[in-house]
Parts: structure tokens; sequence; C-alpha cells
């Protein structure tokens, strides 16, 4: 039987989950009534929009008919997932769509970059507010490593939109910094589909001791990545004058974004098995 609860649309995540989806609409709206603008950055924006508020519609419903807990996965570790992965991804779209397509005089355009920073204040909140329930945190994903696995799979996929088949292939170095970029997203996102379907099980080792082990060699790898993807790619490639006074995303561009996006990596695996190391061998014996 399918009991519909009202309380959940008037419970302080059910309003923000309400507000998510006004302000995502509004904002792919708005930007679809200014007409399509050709580019990758303004596809991911309205990409990023549109998904957001398809799957925040579709929590509403579930958590409103108590249809997700009924399904064969961790129904909680799946909205706290995708509230950070919302998060993240409007947090992305927010800077890239005010940086390309907000002018003085595009008043539709700054209407939906202003809704979509709101959009993304919001899904923090909600991030903010699934972490804050008392006694029904139970899920990895819920946890601070469970929210970096996302962070570093949401970095990575930026890594990857940002890397030309051109970039890496003159070197041994950057082929092996993909490789690194490649192994470590592998295994985030196979993290986070086993927690959400409940195949922690399926591991022939302690799910948190294999975790550590994993971080700290992904922190290993990050290391030399961190090092050598620069020393690489900036090798006798000085910037191009066309790309000082160009507006638009150059390719030269998207190096320093995959560099900055490596050390934010490292960042995260760094704090990511610190926390696991407290959690497997300290936390744990007392």
């Amino acid at each position: 039987m399918v009991t519909l609860d009202f309380r959940t649309l008037i419970s302080p995540v059910g309003i923000v989950r309400i507000l998510e989806v006004i302000f995502t609409c509004i904002s792919f709206s708005l930007v679809a009534a200014a007409g399509y603008q050709p580019g990758s950055f303004w596809t991911w924006s309205m990409f990023t929009w549109c998904f957001c508020f398809c799957v925040t519609v579709i929590i509403l419903l579930m958590e409103f008919s108590h249809i997700g807990e009924k399904l064969p996965i961790s129904w909680s570790d799946f909205m706290t997932a995708f509230a950070m992965l919302s998060t993240l991804m409007m947090l992305t779209t927010s800077i890239i769509y005010s940086r390309f397509y907000v002018c003085s005089l595009c008043s539709r355009q700054i209407g939906a970059s202003v809704t979509s920073w709101i959009a993304f204040i919001l899904y923090a909140v909600e991030v903010g507010l699934i972490r804050a329930r008392s006694g029904e945190i139970s899920g990895f994903l819920s946890t601070v490593p469970g929210l970096l696995k996302v962070l570093e799979v949401f970095v990575a996929c930026i890594i990857f939109i940002c890397l030309d088949y051109n970039d890496y292939t003159q070197y041994a170095g950057l082929q092996w910094c993909v490789a690194v970029y490649s192994i470590c997203f592998i295994f985030a996102i196979l993290v986070i589909l086993f927690t959400i379907c409940r195949l922690l099980t399926l591991f022939p080792a302690p799910f948190d001791k294999v975790l550590t082990c994993c971080n700290l060699l992904a922190v290993l790898m990050y290391i030399t990545v961190v090092v050598i993807w620069p020393l690489y790619s900036f090798k006798n490639n000085p910037k191009p004058n066309h790309c000082i006074n160009f507006k638009g995303a150059c390719a030269w561009d998207m190096l320093i974004v995959i560099s900055l996006m490596t050390c934010l990596n490292l960042i995260a695996y760094i704090v990511d098995t610190v926390y696991s190391f407290r959690l497997v061998f300290f936390v744990a014996r007392t």
C-alpha cells in the first residue's frame, strides 16, 4: 500500500526541496527564453538545472508516498549523495554561467544567475539538514568520508571534461596523470554505487580498512600528479596571445583548471585519508 505523508512536504528538508524545484525551474526557463547559446558551458548549465529539477521532483514524490523506503537501495545514502552532487553542480554552473553569459544588459541571464546561486545555497542547506537529523545518519555517504567521495568523483569529472586528447599524448608523464585520474575515479564511483546498492558486504576484506588503504594510495599517486601535470603541460607552452583578452574558454586555460582541480582533489583525498584513518584506528578502538 502506498501511504501519502504530507508532513514530508512541510518539514524543513521538504520545504527546502520545494524551493530547489522552484528556483532551478526559473533558472532553465529564463535561459531557454533568452535563446540557445552555442558552447559546452551553456549545455552544461542547462543540463545541471534540468537534472537537479527532475531528480528533486522525483525525490519529493518518493518521500511523499514513502516509495523510496521500499526500494532495494540505501535511500538515505542516495538522497545524501544527490544533495552533495547537486550542490557541487550548482556551484560550478553558477560560476560558469555568471562568468561567460551574464552582461549588464542581459536581464534574463542576470535573473538566471541569481536564481542559480540561490539554488546552490538551498542544496548546500539540504546537505546540512540531512546530516543534522539526529539518529537518521545510517549510511556511509552521510558521513564526512562519504561526502568527500562524492566531491572526489565530481572533481575528477571536471578534469575529464577539461582534458583534450592532444594535451596528454605527447608525454608519458601526462599519460600517467590521466591513468591516476581514471583509477581513483573508478574506485570512488564503485564505493558510491556499492554503498547505494547495499553491496559493501561483497568486499573480500573489511570495508573501512580497504577504503583507508586505497585513500592512502590515491594520496601518493595524486602527489606525483600535482608535480608532473604542470611540469609537462606548461613545458614550452606559454599562454597564447589570443587567450589574454578572450572572454570564452581558451584551451590553455583548461590546463590551469586541471592543475587547480588536481590540487583540490589531493586535498580532498588527504582529508579523506586522515578522517578514515582516525575512524578505523582510534574511534573504533574506543
